[in-house]
């Protein structure tokens, strides 16, 4: 399973990094995502990152998230700026499969990590 950690409290306006890491096979061998569960919510993904390094992200974070990976780290890593109060929710990280716009999560759930950000 892969845990994703770096969450955290803050104001609008302001900057967080999540980290995702997990054992097993490297993450540089799998295209990867973060997801985004809002309070009441389905789960959707919001950053993915294929194994090539090309990256996609869902509209509503365009311009202020950015997903990249450290291969030596074998970590994935999501750059949150200029979060807002409809980022708040459980973080989550998953290896995928691109199946044209619809993005397949492949492994179980692991452990996601909780932002949350104040008006």
């Amino acid at each position: 399973q892969l845990q994703a950690c770096g969450g955290g409290l803050v104001q609008a306006g302001k900057s967080l990094r999540l980290s995702c890491g997990g054992s097993g096979s490297p993450l540089s061998n799998y295209d990867m995502a973060w997801y985004h569960q809002a309070p009441g919510k389905l789960r959707e993904w919001v950053a993915a990152i294929r194994i090539g390094g090309a990256t996609q992200y869902r509209d509503s974070v365009k311009g202020r998230f950015t997903i990249s990976r450290d291969s030596s780290e074998n970590t994935v890593y999501l750059q949150m700026d200029s979060l807002k109060p409809e980022d708040t929710g459980v973080y989550y990280c998953n290896t995928v499969r691109f199946f044209g716009s619809y993005i397949q999560p492949i492994r179980d759930w692991g452990q996601g990590t909780q932002v949350t950000v104040s008006s």
